[in-house]
């Protein structure tokens, strides 16, 4: 059987397939730019270019896919629906949906498919403190708003939940609320960081707004900036509580924010 990701060069769909390839399965691989996607992705990988924010142009990538995965990502919203109908007419039998923080037309749609269906909604990334980057090497200080806890997941385990769920059988309807096994605030893990990267670390408070400025200067809506500036300061407490998913369906503990800090430490040295 075929699965194909999409998103498969992002913060999940890269861990998604090198699961899925880990395991021996055939893959395609949905990339905006395969040349760039081979520098990241494990050999043996069809490279397909395409994006799933078009899904009419999708017909050759869903030919012979019996598994689909998607990440629900800015813009998808509007098209999503059209992405699973067409996959489904197309003969893919089981979909993994990484979800947006919500049930929106995407998730809904792949509940309504009449194919197989497992929802993963993860917490926050531990990917997401790669944003520290460049103060740290710059000024050595991280600013935030807010100084929550937050129960961070893996990036590699929502991977391999998402592979489990494609390959075996079991996960049918299920909506799996993804963390890792600690809640931590920036504090916390910005002495765990300053202790492996030998380096004192501050932690300087910056106000809502400015955060929101910010998220904002990136390119990203002020609707959406003030949806995740929000989130982080009236954390869920699905956000803030370990949840023993991840371990329940790997068969091993959820990876530690220490493990992926010794995975990632040179990037902000």
């Amino acid at each position: 059987m075929t699965t194909l990701v999409t998103g498969a060069t992002g913060n999940t769909g890269r861990h998604v397939v090198a699961e899925l390839v880990r395991r021996g399965e055939r893959v395609r691989a949905l990339t905006r730019d395969p040349g760039a996607a081979a520098q990241v992705l494990p050999g043996g990988v069809e490279l397909v270019a395409g994006t799933h924010t078009a899904p009419t142009t999708l017909g050759a990538a869903l030919e012979g896919v019996e598994r689909l995965h998607i990440t629900v990502t800015a813009g998808l919203a509007e098209v999503g629906p059209e992405l699973v109908r067409r996959a489904v007419d197309a003969g893919v039998r089981r979909i993994t949906v990484v979800w947006g923080g919500g049930v929106g037309p995407v998730e809904q749609a792949v509940a309504e498919s009449g194919v197989e269906w497992t929802r993963l909604e993860p917490q926050e990334f531990m990917s997401n403190t790669l944003t520290w980057v460049d103060s740290i090497r710059a000024d050595g200080e991280v600013r935030e708003p807010y100084d929550n806890l937050s129960a961070l997941v893996h990036e590699a385990d929502i991977g391999a939940v998402a592979a489990v769920a494609l390959l075996e059988d079991g996960h049918a309807g299920r909506a799996y609320n993804l963390t890792g096994p600690e809640s931590l605030t920036p504090t916390e893990r910005i002495a765990l960081l300053s202790k492996v990267i030998g380096r004192d670390i501050r932690f300087v408070r910056m106000t809502h707004e400015q955060a929101v400025e910010r998220l904002m200067s990136t390119g990203v809506s002020r609707a959406d900036a003030d949806y995740v500036i929000g989130w982080y300061a009236a954390p869920t407490p699905d956000s803030t509580t370990v949840d023993d998913t991840v371990p329940r369906v790997l068969g091993r503990p959820a990876r530690t924010f220490a493990q992926w800090v010794d995975e990632h430490a040179d990037r902000f040295r």
